[in-house]
């Protein structure tokens, strides 16, 4: 009976391991297997399948980058991307699409490029508390607009992501936008010349990302 109990204690254990395992992988969302990539391409042609494993290729080539490095260079891999207006490219009013959309479409608007270089850059290691998306006015355009924001400290001046110019700068170095509020996985900030000004909740506040990051983490795709 013990040596019974001791090899059902065993095969539990194991189970347990394996679904960790898999809910782990689940959990980073950008990830792909190339089974993965290779259904994808099926699916939605060659293009789409290039530009999934181009993808895929930097996040191996990024991994242990210096995160300035990894900063760059995913900007411009996103920055390649067309930029199309929800209302024209989903039929929706607002549509914040995973990053497996993003590619797969070959275009979204300013909240799927600043959320496919988060949720790279949070696969490649750079920490969440580092990050954030930011709500901005772009004033010369007279719109709400979204940005990935970098803070290489908690009291620093953060880099600007974003997908209207090629370079990162600082915020202070980017008057042309007027900074509202700002978060990240967990926070909810008003945001001050860039600065996280006022902590106000956390971000489950704010249901389009809720309902981004489960659709990311299942690698849902929501593409005809």
């Amino acid at each position: 009976m013990g040596a019974l109990r001791l090899s059902h204690l065993i095969g539990l254990c194991c189970a347990i391991v394996f679904l960790l395992a898999i809910v782990g992988r689940a959990e980073e969302g950008v990830r792909l297997t190339p089974e993965q990539v290779e259904q994808f391409r099926e699916l939605y042609g060659e293009a789409a399948g290039k530009r999934l494993r181009a993808w895929q290729d930097l996040i191996k080539e990024l991994t242990n980058a210096p995160e300035e490095e990894q900063l760059k260079r995913v900007n411009a891999f996103f920055n390649q991307v067309r930029f199309i207006d929800d209302i024209i490219h989903w039929k929706q009013e607002d549509y914040w699409a995973t990053p497996v959309e993003f590619l797969i479409t070959n275009g979204g608007d300013c909240e799927d490029f600043a959320i496919a270089k988060y949720y790279t850059l949070k696969e490649l290691g750079v920490p969440v508390d580092k990050m954030s998306l930011t709500y901005v006015k772009a004033l010369e355009l007279n719109q709400a607009h979204m940005v990935l924001t970098y803070y290489p400290s908690p009291d620093a001046i953060p880099l600007v992501l974003d997908n209207l110019i090629g370079e990162i700068r600082t915020a202070d170095k980017r008057p042309d936008l007027l900074h509202v509020y700002t978060f990240n996985g967990d926070n909810l900030w008003l945001s001050k010349r860039g600065r996280r000004a006022e902590l106000v909740g956390t971000s489950d506040r704010l249901k389009p990302w809720v309902k981004l990051q489960s659709r990311v983490n299942a690698n849902n795709v929501n593409v005809e």
